[in-house]
């Protein structure tokens, strides 16, 4: 029943802002329904509720002003005489007990009066949800968020109007909430935009039979919030309303660590502009239910989802394509961040070591020490066997290298198993990179 106490923080910040005095049935009738509902598309489908049960012959592009004003009455009556559940009170449990493990969470027998009030905050806390992939939903209890939100429902049902739009589907509010946010808190926002922009912007897919709105990558909202709240903790109800209810629960999104990321890539490369387009933050983040397993998103959570592919194995970047420039950037700013403590160590330490590795391997004759470096040293899955592919190299290197190396080895000594992974893949990294640039 979180929809409900976002709902109702959401009216007080909206009374507050638009100095009005809506109750929740005021608001409900007056701005929702007349945004969602009283139109030949809705934007929400909500599975049992009035607004999908249709008499014989009914369809909802079908129906009249008169139909959905009876649908919206139907509404008004379940609400004031019947026992909550989910096909009208949204995030409630099911009306059948028998549908408890399919359709409802976090249910209890302990009794708990609900007003009509609560019912109506409820539609009004779900249409705030924002989608992101992986099916899920996120609810923040945070007034500028939700207000900015409620912004994007008259553009989108602009969209679902607009005669020249007729391909484009309906119900997809939460969808839309979570492209809006990213694009209206991002680096790419632009006042004038208009529908090219946003399928430019990969927020709408046009096909030829049907226009949709894209699912936002989480990252990419992430990453658009933390400009919002560049060092701020906010924390998310993740959640996911179907056939079968999921809830994920209450997760901290550490905000701050898409500000720090953006200040590793700064150092390393001099602006944030690159770091600020949706090519390139897309990069980031595992799969959201993985994230939320990790009890709070941040650093760990947005590492690259293709990066673990590399660790611990000889495979590498190969710089064949341009778009590798792109991830090495993606991945080495992500493996600088999680080493270093603070932002004074962000250097290109490896770098450096990687010249001294590639003048190694290409001083030798034969094979002997490109299969040394290339697979053994990459592919090492202990400090211990890379320590003993170092030690191998240090008996024919000069001087300078041979501190460097020296200096090496102690470092991984001292480092904790995670930190090696890191470091390691970020050192082969550099090599590659050095190696296509000799």
């Amino acid at each position: 029943m979180i929809t409900n106490l976002i709902g109702r923080a959401f009216l007080e910040a909206y009374n507050k802002k638009y100095q009005k005095d809506y109750s929740p049935k005021d608001f409900f009738e007056q701005e929702y329904f007349e945004v969602f509902f009283n139109h030949v598309k809705y934007m929400q489908w909500v599975t049992n509720s009035p607004f999908v049960q249709m008499k014989k012959g009914q369809k909802p592009e079908l129906l009249s002003v008169a139909d959905r004003k009876e649908k919206l009455s139907n509404l008004h009556e379940k609400i004031k005489d019947e026992e909550p559940d989910a096909s009208f009170a949204l995030g409630f449990p099911a009306s059948d007990v028998k549908d408890y493990a399919s359709t409802s969470g976090q249910v209890s027998d302990v009794f708990i009066p609900i007003s009509d009030d609560e019912i109506y905050l409820s539609w009004i806390g779900s249409g705030l949800g924002i989608g992101v992939a992986g099916g899920y939903n996120l609810l923040f209890n945070d007034a500028e968020i939700t207000l900015k939100t409620f912004d994007g429902w008259k553009i989108y049902r602009k969209y679902l109007n607009d005669n020249t739009l007729d391909k484009m589907g309906g119900n997809q509010i939460n969808s839309w909430n979570g492209q809006w946010l990213r694009y209206l808190l991002g680096g790419d926002f632009q006042e004038d935009f208009d529908f090219s922009r946003l399928v430019d912007e990969d927020i709408f897919k046009v096909e030829s039979s049907l226009i949709k709105v894209n699912t936002v990558n989480w990252s990419l909202l992430f990453f658009s919030l933390s400009q919002l709240y560049p060092d701020k903790e906010l924390t998310a109800y993740v959640y996911s309303f179907g056939q079968t209810n999921k809830t994920i629960g209450f997760i901290p999104f550490q905000l701050k660590e898409g500000t720090n990321l953006r200040k590793v890539y700064s150092k390393l490369y001099g602006n944030e502009y690159s770091f600020n387009s949706k090519e390139f933050e897309s990069l980031f983040g595992i799969h959201i239910k993985r994230a939320c397993e990790l009890g709070s998103i941040g650093i760990q959570a947005l590492r690259p989802e293709g990066l673990k592919e590399y660790m611990f194995d000889s495979k590498n970047l190969s710089f064949k394509k341009e778009e590798e420039n792109i991830i090495y950037h993606a991945y080495k700013t992500w493996l600088i961040a999680m080493l270093s403590k603070n932002k004074e160590e962000i250097t290109d330490y490896t770098l450096e070591l990687a010249k001294s590795i590639l003048k190694y391997r290409n001083s030798g004759k034969g094979n002997s020490r490109i299969t040394l470096v290339e697979n053994e040293l990459f592919s090492s899955k202990s400090k211990k066997s890379f320590i003993e592919s170092l030690t191998m190299m240090v008996t024919e290197v000069d001087d300078d290298d041979l501190l460097r190396f020296k200096k090496l080895k102690d470092e991984i000594h001292l480092m904790t198993n995670e930190e090696f992974g890191y470091f390691s893949t970020l050192l082969k990294f550099d090599y590659a990179f050095v190696k296509k640039q000799s």
